[in-house]
C-alpha cells in the first residue's frame, strides 16, 4: 500500500515545527508535506531532525498562490490538510493590518478552494477513494473577545475579534464553516489558547522574557501586568490537533487548552524565579529586579481563558504538562 501525503501549512512556524516531528514520529503511515513562506516567524533551523527523513518534504510558498497550491495537490496527491499557516503577531496587526487580511483570509480561502475541488466532484458529492479525506484548521482562542474575571470560554461563545489579528482570524474560521455547510467539505477546527514551550519565536512573551533576564536587560511588562493567560504547552497542543484530526467530527470544532491561567506578572515572576536557581546573575540579585512596565498595546484583551471539555470528554484529550513542568522545560530548551 502506497504511503497517503499530508500538506502541513506554516510547519516552520512555532507550532508547526513542534507538531511535524511530532506527526512524523506518530503516524508512519503519512508523508508530510510542508509548504512555507518562510516570513519572520518561520524558520527551517527549526526542523532539523526533519530535514533526512524520507517521508518529509518541504516547499518554500505562499499560501495565497493559488496556481501552487492546485498543482501540491495534483502532483503529491494530498489526502490531508493540517493548516497552521498565519500571520499571529498581535502587535504586528496593530502596525500593518493588511498581511494579516491577505495570509489568514485569502490564503485559507485558497486552500479550501484547492481542496474542494481536488476531493470533491459536486457539493455533497466525494470523489471515490477521497472519502476519508480531512481538512483541519487551526485558530486561536482570541476570537471570541475578552473575558471578564470569571467564566470560560467554550465552542459556543459568540465570536467578538478585538484586533485585525483576531478578527482575521475569525473570518478564516468562518469561511471553513461555509465549506462544511455549503459543500460538504469534511472539516475540523480547533481554537488554542496561548501556546509556549521549545521553537517559540523570540518576539513572544516567555522567549522575551527568558532573552532579557539573560542579557541583563529591563523585562518590558505590558500596563499593569495583570492581564490573564491560559497558557498550553505546545506538544499537548500538538497531540490534541491530531487526535482532532484522526478523531474529530467533521464540521465540529473544538477547544484547547491548558487550564493554567496565569497572569504576565505571575509568569515574568516564575521564570524569574527559575532563572535564579538555574543561573544566578553575576551581580548576585534576582531577575526580577528587572521588571519595568511599559505603554499598554492597543485595544489589549484583559482575559483569555478555554474550557476543554468537550475535547477531554468526547475525545479523550487532557494535557501531560502544567504551567510549572512546562516552563522547566521550556526555560531549560532556550539554554541548550
Amino acid at each position: 500500500m502506497s504511503q497517503e501525503t499530508i500538506l502541513i501549512t506554516g510547519g516552520a512556524g512555532f507550532i508547526g515545527s513542534n507538531f511535524v516531528p511530532y506527526f512524523l514520529e506518530t503516524f508512519p503511515q503519512y508523508n508530510v508535506l510542508n509548504l512555507d513562506k518562510l516570513t519572520y516567524a518561520g524558520n527551517l533551523d527549526n526542523l532539523k531532525e526533519c530535514e533526512h527523513n524520507p517521508r518529509y518534504t518541504f516547499v518554500q510558498g505562499d499560501i495565497c498562490d493559488t496556481q501552487l497550491v492546485k498543482k501540491l495537490f495534483e502532483e503529491h496527491d494530498i489526502r490531508g490538510v493540517i493548516h497552521f499557516a498565519a500571520e499571529s503577531h498581535v502587535d504586528n496587526s496593530i502596525k500593518g493590518p493588511l498581511p494579516f487580511i491577505k495570509t489568514n483570509i485569502e490564503g485559507t480561502f485558497t486552500l479550501l478552494e484547492a481542496a474542494r475541488q481536488y476531493w470533491m466532484s459536486a457539493p455533497g458529492q466525494v470523489k471515490p477513494g477521497y472519502e476519508n479525506c480531512r481538512f483541519h484548521h487551526i485558530s486561536t482562542d482570541e476570537v471570541y473577545g475578552t473575558l471578564g474575571e470569571t467564566g470560560l470560554f467554550t465552542e459556543t461563545t459568540p465570536y467578538a475579534p478585538n484586533s485585525p489579528y483576531s478578527s482575521s482570524k475569525a473570518s478564516s474560521d468562518l469561511l471553513v464553516r461555509a465549506y462544511h455547510h455549503t459543500y460538504g467539505l469534511n472539516v475540523t477546527t480547533s481554537n488554542c489558547s496561548n501556546n509556549y514551550g521549545p521553537k517559540q519565536h523570540s518576539e513572544k512573551l516567555i522567549p522575551t522574557i527568558i532573552r532579557k533576564c539573560l542579557a541583563g536587560e529591563p523585562i518590558p511588562i505590558y500596563g499593569d501586568g495583570k492581564n490573564v493567560r491560559d497558557w498550553l504547552y505546545v506538544l499537548d497542543h500538538c497531540k490534541g490537533i491530531a487526535l482532532i484530526w484522526q478523531k474529530g467530527k467533521a464540521g465540529e470544532t473544538y477547544n484547547i487548552g491548558g487550564r493554567n491561567e496565569r497572569t504576565n506578572l505571575q509568569i515574568v515572576d516564575t521564570i524569574c524565579r527559575l532563572l535564579d536557581t538555574l543561573k544566578p546573575a553575576a551581580n548576585g540579585k534576582s531577575y526580577k529586579e528587572l521588571i519595568t512596565f511599559v505603554k499598554d498595546r492597543a485595544g489589549h484583551d484583559r482575559r483569555y481563558a478555554i474550557d476543554a471539555t468537550k475535547l477531554e470528554t468526547q475525545l479523550g484529550w487532557k494535557a501531560d504538562e502544567n504551567f510549572e513542568t512546562g516552563i522547566k522545560k521550556t526555560v531549560e530548551w532556550y539554554f541548550k
